[in-house]
């Protein structure tokens, strides 16, 4: 996904891996805190309208 929106963006470029590398880094910084973020919500949830005996 990176690569397609980097792409699009700047097209080829050079020094293009590099600018990849640097936006994948800074996407990955944001997004696993923020799937950790909402996997918790989201059990959170769901496990509080589950009746265990």
């Amino acid at each position: 996904m990176s690569t397609v929106l980097l792409f699009i963006k700047v097209g080829y470029i050079d020094g293009f891996f590099t600018e990849l590398l640097h936006s994948w880094g800074l996407a990955f910084i944001v997004a696993w805190p923020s799937a950790y973020f909402c996997a918790y919500m989201v059990q959170e949830h769901i496990l509080s309208r589950i009746e265990f005996y």
